[in-house]
C-alpha cells in the first residue's frame, strides 16, 4: 500500500498492485483494475518513487540486484 492524497487533503492508502495506469490532467489520476479512479495531488513521478519504494522494501533482493 502507497500513501497518496486525495484534492481535499485526506491522506488515502492504494494498493500499489492494482494500479493500472496513471494519467495527468493535470491532476494525477490513477486507475484501478477494477475501473476504479482516485484523484491524488502527487505528480507522475512522486507516485512511481512510492511504488518504487513500497516495491523496494517487499522485494529488497530484487530491487538491489542480489
Amino acid at each position: 500500500m502507497i500513501p497518496v492524497t486525495r484534492l481535499n487533503g485526506q491522506e488515502v492508502y492504494v494498493n500499489a498492485d492494482l494500479i493500472l495506469f496513471l494519467e495527468s490532467s493535470p491532476e494525477t489520476i490513477l486507475t484501478l483494475q477494477n475501473g476504479k479512479k482516485v484523484t491524488v495531488k502527487e505528480s507522475i513521478p512522486q507516485v512511481v518513487d512510492k511504488i518504487v519504494e513500497f516495491k523496494s522494501r517487499i522485494y529488497p533482493k530484487v530491487f538491489d540486484g542480489k
